[in-house]
Order: C-alpha cells, then structure tokens, then sequence
C-alpha cells in the first residue's frame, strides 16, 4: 500500500505520494490515513462543478481534481475577470480547499499554468507559460524524459525549435500540446451539461434564508419564462430550479410533464410536489444568494381551442393527475404500457414512465361481436396447473389451479405461437398451443401446452397464462 495524497503537514514531515505506507509510518508512527476513494473524489467534484455554475454554465470536469470553466461574457456580473477568480478562491477557501487557479485564453494554458506554474508570480501569460517546465505538456514519460536528456527543460526549449524537427524525434504529440498551451491552436471545452433552451436567475444582494421566498423568486422566473415561450409557441416539458447557498452547496429540484406547458400554475404546484416529496428538505443553511431557472428543451404548444364537449379538458386533467403522481412519487413509479412488435403474448406490451410520450404504434383492435384475443390480466411468468384431456393433443377437459378444481364447458383452440428457434436451451424454443376456456361458473381463461406432444415433449405441460374479464 502506498500513499496516494498528502496534506501539507505531512509533506513538511517527508512524506510524498508514492512513498510506502510502511515507510511513512516508520517516519512518523502517529500518521493517520484514510482509504483512497476515487468514487468519492469524483463525487465530490461533481458537487463542486454544481457550485461552479454560478460562474458560468461552461463548466468542464478536469479529472482526477480539475475544473475548467469558460468564463466569456460572464466575468463582467462579478467586476472582472480577477474579481471573479478571487471570489470563486475565496468560496472554496472557505470550505476548507486549497485551490490552484489561473487565467488564460485558452483551456489548457488555463490548465498548464494552475498545475506546473511554481513561480506564483503575476506575469503577462505568454511568458509565464514559456516558463512551464516540459512536465506541463503532460507526454509519456519515457518521452519526458528524453526531452529533458536532450537539454529541453523548458516550453521555451522546445518553441525554439522548428516544429518538423521537434515531431520528427520526440513525435506528434508534443508539437500538437505544445500548439495547443502556446495558444497556436485552441481547442474549446466542452460542458458537462448541454445550454439549456432558456435559463433565468435572480441575484440577492442579501442572502435569503426561507425556503418559501426562494420558492416566490422560482415562480417570478417561471413566470417571465411563460411569456417568453407564449411569444415563441413553445412550452417546455422539463424544468429545473437550481438554489445556491452563500457556502457553495446547490440544491436542484427538476420536475417533468407528460405535456408541454407553460401555465406558471401548473409548474408551480409540480415544484411544491417535489418539494414535499423530498426525504432530505431543503436547508437555506447561510441564505440562498442566487436562484436560477432552466427550461432545457422546447416543444410546440400551440393557443388550446377547448370544445365544448371538454374533451381536451379531460385530457389535460388526465396529464396533470399524472404529472402529479410521478412528481411525488417518481418518474418510474408510475408507469404505462404501449404495444410491441412480438408474437410472444408477454414481450407483446412493455411498460414506460407515464410522463414520457407514447412510441408509435396501436393495440390490436377485436372485430366487431367477436371476444377478446388476448386476456385484460397475463401472469408473468405463467402459473403451472393440472390439466385432464380427452387425448394428448385435445384440448382441456378440466384444470385444477390454486387447489380449485375447474370444469371445462367450453373451449375455443389451439392458436400456435412457435418456437424462437434461437432459444431452443429453454422454455422459449417449444411451442404453444393456447386455448380460449369456459368453466361451469362462467369464468374464462387463458390456457396453453408447451410443446407440441410427441414432437418436444413426451407429456407437455400446461400453464394459465391470463384471465378474461
């Protein structure tokens, strides 16, 4: 076991990643450790990617312990580009971070600089980064170190030579990483999220500490949302709210609809269902200093003609009783089912979240008089019963099922569904034969034998597979 991290008291003590767990401890038997995490660290990263987007909403992740964030056109809101370097240092400094940061044009001089640049000292930002030692370009490091055998110890080595040279020995990929620092080739970051269609937010000079009044500036954003997609014939189907406390932590609640909408109302209600939903409430801790509102995606809503049947009324009833039930109690605990393309009667249908839209696609319809083909109730997986017949191959005469024996009156059969011949190691790869039975008491069911006698079984089984209504 080897040390993976160390914090600063340890470093003045000797002690470095790498060293032998057994090593430090013999220089130092008092050291305390924790188990390496990178789960956790990534977690922890991502949490703090969440507190960046105050900044900006470019933000990419720089793993292992990295962040990248493309500041154009946001560093005026907080007073410069240095104002917010420093008030985004001083936030994580505050909870207990140590942080490295630089300013650059592009991503990685922004990323070479806050990881090699040794010197801490304020330099126009060509020069700094020609000062990088070659580590900085990040290569293999047997390439490294050839680099540094052959006298290039530094980026200005290497920008004073020509660049066929420079490929030609130590490869392509120093010259490319060597453009892409120096800023003769910039290559843009891309977000861990994608732009949100629309995005608002309010700033309080005072933070907030209710809840409810965070609640109130959601609904005033929700409410300019609403006459910007009125103006565009659009409504949305998602929205997140996102409140930043005055320490870093962000709390997001997101909300769906089966249909676009853009009734402040509706939104509004689905917000304060997620909100009584939540196992862990919302904690303004400090004050919320900035509440922020998204609409990722736009879909047609045209102005709603209502009959006067109210059709469209309960339809909408419909969606909003479902927005409801998936707000609070999940969007995949409440589900729906739509037709499949399959002859095996259980991959027939599948379920989906109710608050997503439909796929394609229409349920077989019966002919007119004619009973259903398939039962309204399918066990899954099929019950096994006992089953009596006049011969092998005949249909059901009687079935015992749940310990009560049955009397067959009628029966309408076989309907054969085949073998999925590709499956024949189990159940799937014999066939089907289903029967349509009556029993004395007028009770219908949905009975098969797997396997066709004599030919896949010697004596099929039989199974209840639905019931009719």
């Amino acid at each position: 076991m080897r040390l993976a991290a160390v914090n600063r008291a340890a470093l003045a003590l000797g002690l470095a990643p790498g060293l032998s767990l057994a090593d430090a401890r013999a220089r130092e038997p008092m050291l305390g450790i924790a188990d390496d995490d990178a789960g956790a660290d990534a977690r922890l990263l991502e949490r703090i990617a969440d507190g960046c987007d105050r900044y900006t909403p470019m933000v990419a992740l720089d793993p292992p312990d990295g962040l990248i964030l493309d500041i154009s056109g946001c560093a005026h809101l907080f007073g410069g580009e240095a104002a917010l370097q420093d008030d985004l240092v001083g936030r994580l400094g505050r909870l207990g971070m140590t942080v490295r940061s630089a300013l650059a044009d592009t991503p990685d001089a922004a990323h070479a600089l806050a990881r090699y640049d040794k010197s801490f000292q304020p330099s126009p930002e060509g020069e700094a980064l020609m000062h990088l030692p070659v580590e900085a370009l990040e290569l293999d490091g047997e390439e490294t170190t050839a680099l540094r055998r052959a006298g290039l110890k530094r980026l200005a080595d290497l920008e004073a030579r020509p660049s066929q040279v420079l490929a030609a020995r130590f490869g392509e990929a120093a010259g490319d990483k060597l453009r892409r620092i120096a800023g003769g080739r910039d290559v843009r970051i891309t977000a861990r999220r994608p732009q949100p269609a629309l995005m608002l937010e309010r700033r309080f000079a005072e933070p907030i500490g209710r809840t409810e009044a965070a609640l109130a500036a959601i609904g005033e954003l929700a409410a300019q949302a609403a006459r910007r997609m009125e103006k565009a014939h659009q409504g949305g189907r998602r929205f997140e709210a996102q409140l930043f406390r005055t320490d870093g932590l962000v709390r997001a609640l997101r909300i769906e609809t089966g249909l676009p909408v853009r009734d402040v109302a509706v939104v509004m209600r689905l917000f304060d269902e997620r909100l009584a939903a939540l196992s862990d409430p919302v904690d303004p801790g400090f004050g919320f200093d900035l509440v922020r509102l998204s609409v990722p995606a736009f879909e047609a809503l045209a102005p709603l003609q209502l009959p006067l049947e109210g059709g469209a009324v309960a339809e909408g009833e419909l969606a909003q009783l479902l927005d409801r039930l998936s707000t609070r109690l999940g969007r995949n605990r409440v589900r729906r089912l739509a037709p499949q393309d399959s002859h095996i009667p259980e991959q027939a249908a599948f379920a989906f979240p109710a608050i997503e839209p439909a796929p394609p696609g229409q349920w077989p319809e019966a002919e007119a008089g004619e009973p259903p083909l398939r039962p309204t109730h399918i066990f899954d997986p099929p019950q096994l019963i006992d089953v009596l017949a006049g011969v092998p191959d005949g249909p059901p005469q009687r079935f015992r099922w749940r310990r009560e024996l049955h009397e067959v009156t009628l029966a309408e059969g076989p309907e054969r569904i085949g073998a999925l011949w590709w499956r024949r190691a189990d159940n799937a790869g014999l066939s089907r034969d289903y029967y349509r039975v009556e029993d004395r008491k007028g009770r219908r069911f949905w009975l098969f034998r797997l396997g066709l006698y004599g030919r896949e079984a010697k004596a099929p089984a039989w199974y209840i597979h639905g019931l009719f209504a």
